[in-house]
């Protein structure tokens, strides 16, 4: 029971919320081959998410800065992304085409190395804003929007690098995975597996993974450690108050 309770609270609670469930039955009800996709993707170290998943979630997003009308379209081995935003008082309808070209898992870094293609930026409404007129004058090279990117007044402290049509996103820079609970749960999980991978084919954004990437030996001793912390109970996936609430970071 006590491991059961550690693994729902990693599971994100909107995930286990019946308006959540239901659609994910009736897909695999009304497409029964992902099962066996499933099991062939299991067997070869993969994990296919369909993009209709990815499309139902984005139609979900809620907020004022939440982009609307987003699109997602597989062009493997990457994505081509569409979304309505607003910036500098202009309305934009942007897209581009992103793939996963290296990932870079561990304590230190959630690494994501991706190459930006094909970006577009259409003028959706009057505006005087200075990235307005840019646009109209066709004044920004988009060919290579990682140097647009670089010069952001307000670069996100996760974006480490950013040049031509290369952009690199380090996300344990991101508040949300900051904090040594997802340090000792990185800990745990990458001497056994870890992302190798991302690719697109038609309909499936694929995630790749690898085994024992840093040997046994790693990994032996990450879960030697886990095991004396529960001893000395100072377990590193969940710690509790006495009321049975998890400690905050």
């Amino acid at each position: 029971m006590a491991s059961q309770a550690v693994t729902l609270l990693y599971i994100p609670t909107t995930m286990r919320k019946p308006e959540v469930l239901q659609p994910v039955v009736e897909y695999l009800v009304e497409h029964p081959d992902e099962l066996m996709r499933i099991a062939r993707n299991a067997a070869s170290l993969k994990f296919g998410l369909p993009l209709a998943a990815l499309r139902w979630l984005a139609s979900r997003a809620a907020g004022a800065r939440v982009p609307t009308d987003l699109t997602i379209e597989s062009v493997p081995p990457g994505i081509r992304l569409g979304a309505t935003i607003t910036l500098m008082d202009a309305r934009l309808r942007a897209s581009a085409l992103v793939s996963v070209e290296g990932v870079q898992i561990d304590t230190d870094q959630l690494r994501l190395e991706l190459r930006v293609s094909e970006v577009a930026l259409t003028l959706l409404n009057a505006s005087n804003s200075p990235l307005a007129a840019l646009i109209q004058s066709g004044a920004l090279d988009l060919t290579k929007i990682g140097n647009l990117v670089a010069v952001m007044p307000r670069r996100p402290p996760f974006l480490v690098e950013a040049k031509g049509d290369r952009i690199v996103l380090d996300l344990k820079r991101h508040a949300a995975l900051a904090g040594q609970r997802v340090d000792r749960l990185i800990g745990l999980i990458t001497p056994l597996v870890t992302v190798t991978g991302v690719a697109t084919d038609l309909e499936h954004l694929d995630v790749a993974f690898g085994v024992f990437n840093q040997g046994v030996g790693a990994a032996v001793a990450a879960w030697r450690g886990l095991l004396e912390s529960i001893l000395l109970g100072e377990s590193p996936l969940a710690q509790h108050r006495g009321n049975g609430s998890p400690e905050r970071e």
